[in-house]
């Protein structure tokens, strides 16, 4: 009969979150999720967010042996309950993001602790031994300031899911009060990833545009009204910003075939939003930084083959945009070579993706089996 800490057994695996729902991450995490090993896993849902009754919900739902509702339990008490489960890999999805559990990994509750996806950064928390990544990410020298292992997956850390559905919505450029004509430059990142550098380049680059707008997502009435005032600072007419209200998930995809090239932003990438774009068809150009979550857009578009749209200094973002968005034939030819790797590329394999997260999780079991401190665990492509 296999021990508790047997290889042999199937692995008991928990995944600690607020997020089990239609939320940033768990649109990229349902096809995770779906194509775990059932014979060779159990996957544990603790669940510390809303039922918000979504399909995705539903979804999520189905893909767990058990989904344990946790909001209401102490932190002893969510220690208890994990425990109680057996998990042999507790991995908190939220780090000290969102509806965050995290004080309960110091009460130890399973022998192998992780962090993944919620927060792109060293934990700095001892009780945390691994922290999943890629090289892109987390090159090996700077591996020194994580207080966790590092796991490296191949391509890229970021999950996303194959079965995101777009809607069959043909939007038109009017119906989103943009121009007919003219470069439409996007992003859809959440406001208050847009410092002031970041917006003097759109700013610069718009004005290097003629009859280009920017179309950016409408989160709030303040930001909405400070954004079009800083555009006019710039000498820029307001109107060139456009704002975009918030539609459900499968129809904002389908509206970003009314664009033309997505932004990046920095020091903060987007992440949920940048494997939005690209799965949808729309090229982002993105400026890689000097941390973890100003290099996740860098590690997606290595992971869809194509690293030409990384750029590595604000004045080269700036000249490849503005390349973009008057040599229509190029772009035009970027956007065939995406819906090309689209379905091909690592990127959106989301099979495949989750093989190597079990193969990461297996490495952990098997060194905590053989009473090995964590340790760097590097994933092979297959």
């Amino acid at each position: 009969m296999p021990t508790a800490t047997s290889p042999a057994r199937r692995i008991r695996v928990g995944y600690l979150s607020g997020e089990f729902n239609l939320s940033a991450n768990g649109l990229v995490m349902a096809g995770v999720f779906d194509h775990h090993d059932r014979d060779a896993f159990d996957i544990v849902a603790f669940d510390n967010g809303t039922d918000d009754g979504t399909p995705l919900r539903q979804r999520i739902t189905r893909s767990f042996t058990q989904i344990i509702d946790v909001r209401a339990l102490s932190d002893v008490d969510l220690a208890a309950t994990i425990r109680a489960e057996a998990i042999d890999i507790l991995v908190d999805l939220n780090g000290y993001f969102g509806n965050s559990r995290s004080d309960v990994l110091a009460l130890r509750p399973a022998p192998v602790q992780v962090s993944f996806l919620g927060c792109p950064a060293t934990s700095g928390a001892a009780q945390v031994d691994y922290a999943i990544a890629d090289s892109v990410v987390v090159p090996d020298d700077e591996r020194q300031w994580h207080s966790e292992a590092i796991v490296y997956l191949p391509d890229t850390y970021y999950p996303t899911d194959r079965d995101r559905e777009i809607s069959d919505r043909c939007f038109t450029r009017a119906e989103c009060g943009l121009p007919e004509r003219g470069v439409v430059f996007a992003c859809f990142n959440h406001c208050h990833k847009i410092l002031p550098e970041t917006f003097a380049r759109w700013m610069r680059i718009l004005d290097a545009v003629e009859g280009s707008v920017l179309w950016l997502l409408d989160a709030n009435a303040v930001a909405t009204a400070n954004l079009r005032a800083a555009a006019a600072r710039f000498g820029l007419d307001p109107a060139r910003l456009v704002f975009a209200p918030r539609l459900a998930p499968s129809e904002h995809l389908a509206r970003h075939s009314c664009a033309d090239l997505a932004l990046d932003s920095l020091p903060y990438n987007g992440h949920t939003t940048t494997t939005d774009a690209l799965w949808a068809g729309l090229p982002v150009l993105t400026l890689a930084g000097s941390t973890w979550p100003g290099r996740v857009a860098a590690s997606v578009l290595q992971a869809i083959h194509m690293p030409d749209l990384v750029t590595n200094s604000a004045a080269e973002y700036e000249r490849q945009a503005i390349l973009l968005g008057t040599q229509p034939d190029m772009l035009a030819a970027i956007r065939e070579r995406l819906a090309d790797r689209r379905l091909n590329a690592p990127l959106f394999d989301s099979a495949r993706y989750t093989r190597r997260l079990e193969a990461a999780f297996r490495a952990m079991h098997s060194r905590r089996c053989a009473g090995r401190p964590p340790g760097t665990i590097t994933i092979g492509a297959e």
